[in-house]
């Protein structure tokens, strides 16, 4: 299925925040257990009118959604397929963690897999840990802070897309740079004095 956008536009969808990621999973409990006390999200109600078998989690500002994948036969004791290898380059979640090294000592205790990966940028140096959840997504904590968020001016402001030549962004390609100053703006009004 190949997308394409077509037409102009004058400004992104009007977004706030990510709510949540919804996943598929074999087992509510299982993945419902590894969320709550591997990653720290807490149990939170679901709306009654659902009629399939789910979970919702939240906590850090934003939701896990487990949903019972239909086509899984739960009283087929098969067992799982193993998990693919862990890649740092595939889909992932990714959460900011303060303690890397802490990170690593508490999923060897628990016995969980994981592979590292350092970033490095100007002097400035990202450890990420990644390892998988019951069902094979994988999740990344990091200190990724480190790291600047810094808008790429509008002056240099080009993309290549896959498969094509270097194209100008769009005529609005500053407007990133005003909406991030927005939102910093918003967060720093939000906090509690």
């Amino acid at each position: 299925m190949n997308m394409e956008i077509t037409g102009s536009y004058e400004a992104p969808l009007p977004l706030l925040s990510l709510n949540h990621v919804s996943l598929l999973c074999r087992s509510v409990l299982d993945s419902m257990r590894f969320y709550e006390e591997v990653l720290g999200f807490g149990l939170i109600k679901r709306p009654s009118s659902f009629k399939f078998n789910g979970a919702w989690l939240y906590n850090y500002g934003f939701g896990i959604h487990l949903l019972e994948n239909p086509n899984y036969d739960a009283f087929d004791d098969t067992p799982m397929d193993e998990p693919r290898p862990i890649n740092p380059k595939d889909n992932h979640i990714s959460f900011q963690c303060t303690d890397v090294g802490l990170v690593k000592m508490r999923l060897e205790e628990m016995g969980m897999k994981y592979v590292t990966a350092l970033v490095e940028d100007e002097g400035i140096k990202v450890e990420q840990v990644f390892f998988h959840d019951p069902d094979g997504y994988m999740v990344e904590l990091c200190n990724c802070e480190n790291i600047p968020i810094v808008p790429i001016s509008s002056s240099s402001c080009s993309f290549k897309a896959r498969n094509q030549s270097i194209k100008k962004a769009p005529s609005k390609c500053g407007f990133m740079e005003n909406v991030m100053m927005r939102s910093l703006s918003m967060d720093m009004m939000n906090f509690a004095f």
